[in-house]
């Protein structure tokens, strides 16, 4: 689930790393999160496996100035710009992050508890406007919202549509913060698009109730939608920020 990623991980605490308001050691502990282990495999100047710590450090040195997340899906390449070898490789993962300076990309593979990132060439997408990507997430939300209630979401999964009348209770942060140096809206946005994914990750699992094709097709269409507005908020919440 996009909701855990290690991408968004990954992404957030380099950045914290970057701008100097975390060091290598706390940004490699916040990254390994509830995994047994990560390694990252390609790196020009460690020939074998590295661990996080020391190859946080490397990237570093390498020129890394920025960390970019990467949410692809067949038909939305959002955060993607190239080259095609790397958005091949990083649309087939479903996520990726993307470093700016260093000129490279990282996709994870997950071999059960530990991940295996994986080092390639990759070009730095422009920066996401998070206020206007927070904007479509909530007219999202309020379109998919309308949408679901009309095909009474509520008898055909009862769970979602709680979920969808509590959304606006969410977004303190809680459970959900980023890494230290991102602002308040920054949080809220992250935590808005997690439960989104979450919700449609949920419902799109069958088609419940459906009475018609034409019905599930409706649900599916609206949670979908749902699901892009989310991860293009995601992707701009965890961007690059300028520290205070």
């Amino acid at each position: 689930m996009l909701t855990t990623a290690a991408s968004v991980r990954f992404t957030v605490w380099t950045n914290a790393m970057l701008a100097g308001t975390c060091d290598p050691d706390t940004a490699a502990h916040r990254i390994l999160g509830p995994d047994v282990g990560h390694h990252v495999a390609g790196l020009e100047a460690h020939p074998e496996p590295a661990t996080l710590p020391v190859a946080l450090n490397l990237l570093r040195a390498a020129g890394a100035r920025e960390a970019y997340l990467a949410l692809p899906v067949p038909g939305d390449p959002i955060g993607l710009a190239g080259p095609p070898s790397f958005n091949e490789f990083a649309l087939e993962a479903g996520e990726a992050v993307v470093l700016s300076g260093a000129g490279i990309g990282l996709v994870p593979a997950y071999v059960g508890p530990a991940v295996q990132w994986s080092v390639l060439t990759a070009q730095s997408p422009p920066p996401a406007d998070l206020g206007e990507a927070d904007r479509g997430l909530r007219a999202a939300l309020i379109e998919a919202a309308e949408s679901l209630a009309a095909l009474d979401v509520a008898r055909w999964k009862p769970e979602i549509a709680d979920a969808l009348i509590d959304i606006r209770k969410i977004g303190q942060g809680k459970g959900d913060d980023l890494a230290p140096g991102y602002d308040a809206r920054a949080v809220k946005a992250a935590a808005t698009a997690r439960r989104c994914l979450a919700i449609a990750d949920a419902a799109l699992e069958d088609d419940g109730a459906a009475v018609t094709g034409a019905e599930a097709d409706a649900r599916r269409q609206a949670l979908t939608e749902l699901a892009a507005a989310a991860r293009r908020a995601l992707v701009a919440a965890c961007g690059p920020f300028t520290p205070q």
